[in-house]
């Protein structure tokens, strides 16, 4: 059994990871629009095109890291690496030239495809890493908890310090662009020195040999139970994505500035790194319900259970007043959806090992890090599609950057992509989990058959 220190450990490298993943789907489109000053035509755009190299980026990287032999390991020294390469993307994807239009957009695209590439190179060899430090399907688990765990902490600290650092920047420095650098410049930071950290305290204990890359993407391929999962990563990442995308103009243009909640005992602003950083913690207590739950019922059932939750309760947001009654509401609902997408997360992770292990079993074939790149692909993808999706629809609505007043059209777009939008996409992984093969007495069955066959340290 793989200690807590290497558990934390693990943990930390997504703590890092989603500091930065968060910061780019919640806060990138609206630095685009309103800060770098791209339409949202071309904000769209830019964020689907570039998706185009991940098909490509991902699988390779996946593919390379399967074959990477160490001192270290196959995945781990990755974390070494790719550490200070990461910070230095992000805070260059932050960064406004003092360039014509087209130098701008140019600069954009850049940025924007040298800091996926990054990702990638960090996060599939680091996502991979769970396939090799244990061989138990429920430990693996336990590990995607205290990653996911520990991702949501970072997600919260860098959503609730996001926009009081840009302000705070902001005024030191008289630029609102240099002010949004700055914030992303103390972020990189964190997240380089949590690399490290996790490069220094995990460990790889599953020794597995490399097979034909023939081999490896003809088992993929012929691997329903990977197909499934990844459909169902795309949709939940489409509909975290979505709101969250969403939420810095919902609240700018629908909610307001300067808006408080009062409970009649005392009053608290009501803004939108609040409301995201409140989902972060709701997110962290989904996460340590997870693991109980999944072991009782099954990783299957307790995701389309939750899948069924997040139907019911994101249609009900569309009905919510923008009332203190209303903003109360919507903090409830933000909680319950959030506890609810807490869950699924590490189940996702988890169940990519079991693919993996999936795999092994059937087909012999080693190709964790090329399953565990279809993960980050669907992250990837269903970031990209669903902020340019928002971006598209608002743009389509009549929203329009930096006007004081919104159409009618524009507030619903708004609306809509809060709440019946992401439940039909809840719908639609429902409907794919229902055909997921691997149940919980399938994968003990595979399990101790690879106990038989595992060389570990």
């Amino acid at each position: 059994m793989a200690s807590l220190k290497e558990k934390i450990g693990y943990g930390l490298g997504d703590t890092s990871s989603s500091m930065f993943w968060k910061i780019f789907s919640y806060y990138l489109p609206i630095f685009y629009s309103d800060v770098f000053e791209l339409s949202l035509a071309q904000t769209a755009t830019l964020m689907f095109v570039t998706r185009i190299w991940d098909t490509v980026s991902d699988p390779m990287m996946g593919v390379i890291a399967d074959r990477t032999q160490t001192r270290w390991g196959k995945y781990r020294p990755y974390l070494l690496w790719f550490a200070a390469p990461f910070a230095i993307a992000g805070v260059l994807l932050f960064t406004t030239p003092d360039l014509d239009q087209n130098g701008k957009l140019i600069w954009a695209y850049f940025t924007y495809i040298l800091m996926m590439t990054v990702y990638t190179g960090i996060n599939v060899p680091y996502a991979s890493m769970l396939g090799v430090m244990t061989n138990d399907s429920d430990e693996k688990t336990v590990f995607s908890s205290f990653r996911m765990f520990f991702a949501y902490g970072g997600s919260f600290i860098a959503l609730f310090a996001w926009e009081p650092l840009c302000d705070y920047f902001k005024e030191a420095t008289g630029s609102l662009t240099d002010g949004w650098q700055s914030a992303m410049i103390v972020i990189a930071c964190m997240c380089l020195v949590l690399f490290l950290t996790s490069f220094a305290l995990t460990r790889e204990h599953i020794k597995v040999s490399p097979t034909g890359l023939g081999n490896d993407f003809k088992s993929l391929l012929s691997n329903l139970p990977w197909w499934i999962l990844t459909l169902a990563s795309v949709g939940t990442n489409l509909f975290n994505t979505v709101r969250g995308s969403s939420v810095a103009y919902y609240f700018k243009y629908y909610i307001g500035e300067n808006v408080h909640i009062d409970l009649g005992f005392t009053a608290f602003l009501f803004f939108a790194g609040l409301f995201l950083a409140v989902g972060e913690v709701c997110n962290m207590i989904g996460v340590v319900t997870a693991v109980p739950i999944s072991k009782r019922i099954g990783k299957k059932s307790t995701f389309i259970l939750s899948a069924i939750a997040l139907i019911v309760f994101s249609v009900l947001f569309f009905y919510v007043p923008c009332t203190n009654g209303g903003f109360i509401t919507m903090l409830l609902l933000q909680i319950i959806i959030s506890i609810f997408t807490g869950i699924i997360s590490p189940l996702v992770w988890s169940m990519y090992a079991d693919v993996a292990d999936y795999a092994r079993w059937k087909d012999n074939a080693n190709c964790t890090g090329l399953v565990f790149s279809s993960g980050s692909f669907a992250q990837k993808l269903g970031g990209a599609v669903a902020g340019s999706a928002v971006l598209m629809i608002f743009d389509a609505f009549g929203l329009v950057p930096n006007a004081v007043e919104q159409a009618d059209s524009a507030i619903l777009g708004m609306k809509l992509t809060m709440s019946w939008i992401p439940a039909g996409i809840a719908a639609s992984m429902l409907i794919v989990l229902l055909a997921y093969p691997l149940t919980k007495k399938k994968m003990t069955e595979i399990t101790n058959s690879l106990k038989t066959n595992t060389v570990t340290e």
